[in-house]
């Protein structure tokens, strides 16, 4: 499950989303994947295959090189004893007999490796927000950041991250100072007597 677990906080993806990916919707060439469907637990029993919740989810998902090498793995296990040149079909992260993950199963791979490395005990939609996290932290503007985690609104991740953003609010103040110091400079530059005429006023 690592893989997954790559994909996952590689891209901020949903759990369901990742689940229910298949290879039909991955195009590594492109370093791209579609996030047209999304596999959840109904009563932690039975798994429906559905679309995400939102038309913004229902969208194109860019690639960093190491979520395409975890992909390329994936797709090596799944080649394994096919014909040569044989299409990739089905869900992408699947039990042997490619029947789905169960989202329960995920979460409790997830914090037995988490307690290995000796780490919080945590959710797999944890990744989702430590991706969030690491993009502002690097300064990414936040509409970039909601375009890439699809949410409907940039107003969503203002609510979710807006703490995450005081780096951003003392970037937009010295921008103002900036652009007011450059302009004075452009003035004293153009009237070089006019601060001191109004100083005498």
């Amino acid at each position: 499950m690592a893989d997954l677990f790559e994909l996952l906080l590689g891209t901020g993806m949903r759990r369901g989303e990742s689940l229910g990916l298949h290879w039909t919707d991955v195009h590594l060439a492109e370093r791209i994947l579609l996030v047209p469907w999304s596999l959840t637990a109904v009563n932690n029993n039975h798994l429906y295959l559905g679309h995400p919740k939102t038309k913004a989810s229902r969208n194109w998902v860019s690639l960093a090189p190491r979520v395409v090498t975890a992909l390329d793995r994936q797709a090596a296990l799944a080649r394994a004893g096919q014909p040569k040149g044989t299409p990739l079909e089905g869900l992408v992260f699947s039990r042997p007999d490619g029947s789905p993950l169960r989202p329960q199963g995920v979460l409790v791979e997830l914090r037995r490796r988490a307690a290995e490395l000796g780490l919080p005990r945590i959710g797999v939609h944890d990744l989702r927000h430590t991706a969030a996290t690491i993009m502002i932290s690097s300064r990414v503007p936040l509409a970039v950041v909601s375009k890439t985690l699809r949410h409907s609104t940039l107003a969503t991740n203002v609510n979710l991250y807006g703490h995450l953003l005081p780096h951003a609010a003392r970037d937009a103040v010295t921008a103002i100072s900036t652009a007011l110091e450059r302009a004075d400079r452009r003035h004293a530059t153009t009237n070089p007597g006019g601060a001191s005429e109004q100083r005498a006023a």
